[in-house]
């Protein structure tokens, strides 16, 4: 996988790393672990996409899962 001009969005994401695979297919990583109530709450810390906003859309699923975990 190659670092891409995809990696722009990451300035919305901060502390994910965006990357597009040879197929063309987009694909983000977490830099830090979710806590492990996150983890067992389902929060993956990578995650794809068909397109940018499929992937801006995960990436916003497992943090607000994480997040969820932290106030209950």
């Amino acid at each position: 996988m190659s670092h891409d001009k995809a990696a722009a969005a990451g300035a919305e994401f901060a502390g994910w790393r965006i990357m597009r695979s040879d197929e063309g297919r987009l694909w983000a990583s977490r830099e830090r672990p979710f806590s492990p109530e996150a983890e067992r709450a389902g929060a993956y810390r990578t995650v794809d996409g068909d397109d940018l906003r499929a992937l801006c859309q995960a990436i916003a699923a497992q943090e607000s899962l994480a997040e969820m975990t932290v106030t209950q």
